[in-house]
């Protein structure tokens, strides 16, 4: 199954953050990695006087099943140092999210596929459409109008 997985950190060195989840992705067992994104930078969603968050997207093949990648994303993100008591949408050094997983689509309260943020967040459109610009996203159509609906002022690329 091909899914695209978001990255997103914005404590502890950022930038390395992200480019270390991209090398951890390639280990999961029953998985690999098809490609990555350029990292971009862009001010937090969440509670102001945070730092800027660095994102990226990654492609990847697995027979993992939504569940399982779930938990496996779940668990790179605890040995990042990720806790999970925090405050919704506060700093973290790493957040994986599931944000397509082929056609599959989910519902449920701790997975919701496609991932619910995505159609309007920049930071998560632009990283998918430089691996994926043909994609179509499930339940919402050609990725190229998803872009077309939003507003990627705030969106610096990094590397």
């Amino acid at each position: 199954m091909i899914a695209y997985i978001g990255i997103g950190s914005n404590l502890k060195a950022p930038v390395e953050q992200v480019r270390q989840a991209i090398e951890a992705l390639s280990t999961l067992t029953q998985t690999q990695l098809l490609k990555a994104s350029p990292l971009y930078q862009n001010p937090p969603m969440g509670p102001a006087g945070q730092p800027d968050y660095v994102n990226a997207v990654a492609g990847i093949e697995t027979t993992l099943k939504p569940w399982a990648l779930l938990s496996a994303l779940q668990r790179l993100e605890a040995q990042a140092g990720r806790r999970r008591d925090g405050e919704r949408w506060g700093p973290r050094p790493l957040d994986l999210d599931i944000l397509i997983y082929g056609d599959w689509q989910s519902q449920a309260p701790e997975l919701t596929v496609p991932h619910p943020g995505l159609p309007a967040r920049a930071f998560v459109l632009y990283p998918l459409a430089d691996i994926a610009p043909d994609l179509r996203v499930p339940g919402h159509g050609p990725l190229v109008s998803l872009l077309a609906d939003v507003n990627a002022s705030d969106l610096i690329l990094v590397d």
